[in-house]
């Protein structure tokens, strides 16, 4: 056996092991919980790269179909300033802009909504067509409209996140029970003190997981925008431009900073989910 091919497999076997003892434990320390739920995925993640790179090596694959971790890595370093110019073209301006702006407007037309039966019978089904509507026949419009810069970006990543916040915000308004409700009204609240003391809290769960949903929805939509038209940055420009160059390694490259920006972007929000949720039986199940 080639011993690229035969060190993946001991390397596999070893570090499959580890993961199993590791799970297998019950550790009192709290710390000591906390760190092994840490290892495990990391030491997975790093055995999934070990194996992909024996994988290239011993079956000697064109770096055109697919280039080994350490030829994308070498291409990463080489590369952080025109990494970084992507990365702020696409995420911080528009990602972030078109995520505030879709997630505000849809939790305000939310409010809105939940106080007319008559948006929420007319708007919601609307609502969920838009929602199924194809990133790939939007942009273009979009695009026309706004121009070839991140405005039109913005544009695309506002409405594929306005949807699911409003969908999810009106639900989670609904989710305090009627007693609840008949309980705020024998105490003469009004309105606004039933939603922010008793409706909005119960919400929270809902409005999170719209924000989750739409963390990676917005950044599926700026760099699929970007294939349609955008200066000579951006994530999704540097993606189609260098396949077309043969460049595998750069776009590999490129794809490593968006998985890593949107995983971040996904944790941040779940954590302010656990700040503001604390109580939910969700998140104090799943604490250590």
């Amino acid at each position: 056996m080639n011993g690229y091919l035969l060190f993946a497999v001991v390397f596999w076997l070893a570090t499959w092991g580890l993961n199993e003892w590791l799970v297998r434990q019950r550790f009192a320390n709290p710390a000591l919980r906390r760190i092994t739920n840490t290892a495990v995925p990391v030491i997975f993640g790093v055995t999934l790269l070990v194996i992909w790179e024996c994988v290239v090596r011993g079956f000697s694959i064109p770096s055109i179909l697919l280039p080994a971790p350490s030829m994308i890595w070498t291409r990463l370093i080489n590369s952080i300033p025109t990494l970084w110019a992507d990365f702020r073209q696409t995420f911080l301006k528009s990602v972030l802009t078109g995520y505030v702006l879709g997630c505000g407007l849809g939790f305000i037309v939310a409010i809105l909504v939940d106080r007319s039966p008559f948006l929420q019978k007319g708007l919601l089904p609307i609502g969920n067509f838009v929602s199924a509507l194809p990133v790939v026949g939007v942009a273009p419009i979009m695009v026309m409209w706004f121009g070839f810069d991140w405005q039109s970006k913005v544009a695309v990543v506002v409405i594929m996140t306005f949807f699911p916040m409003l969908v999810n915000t009106v639900q989670g308004l609904g989710a305090a029970s009627h007693m609840e409700r008949d309980l705020m009204r024998t105490y003469a609240a009004s309105w606004w003190q039933t939603l922010t003391k008793l409706r909005l809290p119960a919400a929270w769960p809902f409005i999170f997981n719209a924000l989750k949903i739409n963390s990676t929805l917005a950044l599926i939509g700026a760099i699929v925008a970007e294939f349609f038209g955008t200066p000579i940055v951006g994530m999704g420009f540097r993606i189609s431009t260098e396949v077309g160059r043969s460049n595998v390694d750069m776009v590999w490259a490129e794809i490593a900073v968006a998985a890593l920006a949107g995983s971040i972007f996904y944790g941040v929000v779940a954590l302010a989910e656990r700040a503001v949720t604390f109580w939910h039986p969700s998140v104090r199940g799943g604490q250590a």
